[in-house]
């Protein structure tokens, strides 16, 4: 049989480090820190209500914007978080998960030729969708180490044909997160401009040492530009379940339901339901931000009396730390010798650089039970 061959829309895109290093930690049977889900459960009662949706027969295509039901849980939450109104009908979108809130997006108002800024390290899907999109993805360095914005840069990078600006607070992969300063800076530079902002907020409720989340929806000059990306599946700790919200103005929403149609349609219909029914009380995030704080404390201290250079974890569930006082191997390697020879996974920040820049740093995942961290702490002790 000759199976026609084709050009590739993504040349450039192989099987991420997230996939190669789980496979080596299976392989070696290491500690898996390196991908980014949780390995505990949710809240039962969060699974006993979407039971409940199965049982009540919300078993049947929802609206393609989402349950009106979870659309005014995230539009009254953004309201009492962030100070900015949604309106339910036409500026809440339920996606089948942010990474195709991202995509959808990005094709929603990124045409061929297009230039989109984005801030490097950065999440891995952010350059193949503006690679499908037919755009032309502009690379602007974080700070090495601090991976502060360098606002200024980014003021820089704005040219006649940039169509998008993608940022990302708390961030993954680093752990930083910007602050209110930081985004009243960026509300001046935009601000005459026409640049459309995207703005993955998927960690927004886990910030620590009492600092708050600032939202784009924050920040008028803000919000009137902006796709903003929340995750119930990062919030409510059920990853693969594939739910996330997507606020903007209506116009902006419009076009991006447009494209939402036909590559989703809509989500999963109890889901919905009973995410909906749980998230009715703000219990069920409160108290996230000091659950994962914690857990953060707790890995730092055990990695206090490392070499290990621990850098700054102020949000998300990931810790970086410097590795040049324990290898002279470049970052991928010493992540592949660390789960041969340490048994515990982690993953190269030079992954997250279109160009593979290497500034001695990895990547570890602390969202794991307690005993899950201890174990790992226990291997990496001798380091």
């Amino acid at each position: 049989m000759s199976i026609p061959s084709f050009p590739s829309r993504l040349p450039q895109v192989g099987t991420t480090i997230f996939t190669t290093m789980s496979a080596l930690a299976v392989e070696h049977g290491a500690v898996n820190l390196g991908q980014g889900f949780p390995d505990f459960g949710c809240d039962p009662a969060l699974v006993d209500a979407v039971t409940h949706a199965m049982q009540a027969g919300h078993n049947q295509y929802p609206p393609m914007a989402g349950v009106r039901a979870l659309r005014e849980v995230v539009s009254g939450k953004t309201q009492a978080l962030y100070g900015h109104h949604y309106d339910v009908d036409a500026e809440v979108t339920i996606t089948a998960g942010a990474t195709q809130a991202i995509l959808t997006a990005i094709l929603a108002c990124v045409h061929p030729g297009d230039e989109v800024i984005v801030l490097d390290p950065c999440y891995d899907s952010y350059l193949p969708n503006i690679a499908l999109a037919g755009g032309v993805a502009v690379h602007v360095p974080l700070t090495p180490h601090s991976f502060r914005p360098d606002i200024a840069r980014i003021a820089a990078a704005i040219t006649p044909r940039t169509r998008l600006l993608i940022i990302n607070s708390p961030h993954n992969p680093s752990a930083s997160v910007w602050s209110g300063e930081d985004m009243r800076a960026l509300e001046a530079v935009l601000a005459p401009t026409n640049v459309l902002l995207l703005s993955d907020e998927v960690y927004e409720h886990m910030v620590y040492d009492g600092a708050p989340h600032q939202s784009a929806a924050r920040f008028a000059g803000l919000a009137e530009r902006a796709f903003v990306v929340s995750s119930f599946g990062k919030t409510l700790h059920v990853t693969g379940w594939k739910i996330a919200s997507v606020c903007a103005p209506a116009p902006l929403t419009a076009e991006f339901r447009k494209v939402h149609q036909f590559n989703v349609f809509s989500v999963n219909t109890p889901m919905q339901h009973g995410i909906a029914q749980y998230m009715m009380s703000p219990a069920s995030y409160e108290g996230l931000a000091g659950f994962y704080q914690a857990k953060r404390d707790l890995f730092r201290a055990g990695l206090a009396d490392s070499r290990l250079k621990l850098l700054p974890s102020s949000g998300s569930f990931f810790q970086c730390v410097d590795i040049s006082q324990v290898s002279d191997l470049p970052d991928t390697e010493f992540c592949q010798w660390l789960t041969r020879e340490i048994k515990v996974a982690a993953i190269p920040l030079s992954a997250f650089y279109a160009d593979g820049f290497d500034q001695r740093v990895v990547r570890f995942c602390y969202a794991k039970q307690d005993d899950t961290l201890r174990e790992a702490l226990q291997r990496l002790r001798g380091l």
